[in-house]
Formats: C-alpha cells, sequence, structure tokens
C-alpha cells in the first residue's frame, strides 16, 4: 500500500492541522475543527463522522455552513466527548443543532454528546439524514452526499437569525425530498488497514455502494456513462414523481473532474429525453470514500426557497 501519510495513528489529526490551514478555523481536541469567529446569537451548526469523506465534513466549516466539524478515526465515528467538546466550543444562546448521518454508531455517539450538553443547560437538538434510496427500509437508510445539502440550507437559515426550532422543522420537512444513490468501477483501499472495501473484477461495477467502502445492492458489467447515468436516474425516479430538479454530482474521492463532466453531460441529456427540468446543476467532491472511483446522483425537487438557499454565499470553497 502506498499512500502519502507519515503514521496511521497520526493520519487524522495530521488531516485536521492541514485543513485548518485553509481556512478561519482552530482546532479543538485535536480532532474538533472550528471557526474563529464564533457567533453571537445565530444557532451553530455541528456536523461530523468518520474521516474518509473530504472534503466533508471539516470543508464545510465557513461562514454559511457550518460552525463546527468533529472527525472520527477512518469510517469510523468520532466519540462522545469529541462532540461534547464541539458543543461547548461554538454553543450560542440560540442553540446548537446537530446533522447527522444516519448510522448507528454516529447517532447514538450524537444523542450522547446531545445529553450531556443538555445536562449543563445548553441548548441543543439532532436531525437525522437519511437520503441513500439503495437501502429499501426508509429507515434503515444511510445518510450520503446529500447531508452536503441540508449544511448548506441549515446554515443559510441560521444566518437569516432564525430560531432552533424553526430550523429543525424546516430541515425536517427536507429531509425526505433528498434522493441519491450512488455506484462505483472501483473500491478504496483504506489507509489504516491497506484493506479495498471490496473486490470487483476489471469489467465488473457495483450499484448502490455505501461511503464507508461498502458494497452495493447489486453487481452488473460495466457500462458506458449513458447508460449508468440512465441506470441511477431510473432508481431515483421510482421515489420522485416531480419534473424539476436541482441535482449534485458527487465524485467518491478518486473519479477525475473530466468523468464528472462527461457525467454531467449525460444527466442534462437524460433530463431533457424524459422531459425534466434541471434547474441547478452541482458537479465535485463533496461527499467521497477515500479514493473510490465512481460517483452518486442526489437530486432534490427544486423551489424558489431552496435555491435562494443554496445560491446565498458561503466561505466555504468545496460549496460550488
Amino acid at each position: 500500500m502506498k499512500k502519502l501519510l507519515k503514521e496511521k495513528t497520526t493520519f487524522v489529526s495530521d488531516m485536521i492541522k492541514g485543513t485548518a490551514l485553509l481556512g478561519e478555523h482552530e482546532v479543538v481536541s485535536e480532532t474538533v475543527l472550528v471557526r474563529k469567529e464564533k457567533k453571537a446569537n445565530q444557532v451553530a451548526l455541528i456536523s461530523g463522522g468518520g474521516s474518509g469523506h473530504e472534503p466533508a465534513h471539516a470543508g464545510y466549516v465557513a461562514q454559511g455552513m457550518l460552525d463546527a466539524a468533529v472527525v472520527g478515526e477512518v469510517f469510523t465515528s468520532p466519540t462522545p466527548d469529541k462532540i461534547y467538546d464541539a458543543i461547548k466550543a461554538v454553543a450560542t444562546e440560540a442553540g446548537v443543532l446537530l446533522i447527522v448521518k444516519n448510522y448507528s454508531g454516529d447517532v447514538m455517539n450524537f444523542e450522547m454528546a446531545m445529553d450531556m450538553a443538555m445536562m449543563e443547560d445548553i441548548k441543543v437538538d439532532m436531525v437525522v439524514v437519511a437520503d441513500d434510496i439503495a437501502i429499501e427500509n426508509k429507515d434503515q437508510r444511510r445518510g450520503v452526499a446529500g447531508t452536503v445539502f441540508v449544511h448548506k440550507f441549515a446554515g443559510y437559515l441560521a444566518e437569516q437569525g432564525e430560531s432552533l426550532e424553526s430550523i429543525k422543522e424546516k430541515v425536517t420537512a427536507l429531509l425526505p425530498n433528498i434522493s441519491t444513490i450512488g455506484m462505483a468501477i472501483e473500491p478504496c483501499m483504506v489507509p489504516t488497514t491497506g484493506q479495498h472495501g471490496f473486490e470487483l473484477a476489471e469489467d465488473e461495477m457495483e450499484i448502490g455502494i455505501g461511503i464507508h467502502g461498502e458494497k452495493g445492492i447489486y453487481r452488473e458489467k460495466v457500462e458506458t456513462v449513458d447508460k449508468i447515468v440512465e441506470r441511477l436516474m431510473h432508481e431515483l425516479q421510482k421515489e420522485r414523481t416531480e419534473k424539476s430538479f436541482i441535482v449534485m454530482v458527487n465524485g467518491m474521492g478518486g473519479t477525475p473532474l473530466s468523468e464528472l463532466s462527461v457525467v454531467n453531460h449525460y444527466v442534462q441529456q437524460y433530463f431533457e429525453s424524459n422531459g425534466l427540468e434541471l434547474s441547478k446543476l452541482y458537479c465535485g467532491n463533496y461527499m467521497t470514500a477515500l479514493d473510490m472511483q465512481g460517483f452518486s446522483l442526489t437530486l432534490i425537487p427544486s423551489d424558489a426557497a431552496l435555491l435562494k438557499a443554496f445560491e446565498a454565499p458561503t466561505k466555504s470553497v468545496y460549496f460550488h
């Protein structure tokens, strides 16, 4: 295994220290990244999870999005004490909203930290993102790339001075409208183990992959990208009857931008051929799985309020 690291044991802390150099940040408790400029009387937003999903979540700690990100070991939830440290570091009188991806470890640890904070009379609440339609049972759906849209939407509402209760209510209403599915042509290599998440033959692709190196829900022979887009859109449209969408083409970490741009082209072609409106398109690495080669598509039915929130300024260079 060849990876650009010094020691496996310092991979996460080294990464956080390097990320802190790229913005107006400071590091708390070794693996917690917070904004230097603390909010005075607006709701603070915290997200996090295992590392390996960069730029999520630390890359979204910026004006207009998150106030803090808590980073665990590779594909491993951060511990409750670290999450609690993040809450204490950014808490305001308006409260704190935790944005959590739907994985049992993440949900449990964030809930424990929330309980710890509430015992200290810190006002805090939580939303859980579960946008991965590859999982049929909606209660068990994983939080994947759509989580980044939640960061931006909640960040906009917080900047407008909305209350914790109002932000949670509006985010909760948005969550069922976010649908994501991903695919891979090459699995990721986990630097702490030196192992691939799964094995694929040269002529195979995986449909419905997770962001922790999980294999998909089924495997097929590799198709041309237009057929892959059609396949993923078919799955997404099983749950969406709307005609106008905001779309995210999300790279999984090892996919060149040139290939993501090719995906863009065939997404637009699919929309035109099927009488759909592509109201806004996002493309890039938003929620990755280390160096996995593949992409995911996220759809949200478009409306004026969402577009205004997504287009509002942010200092995060990763949301564009």
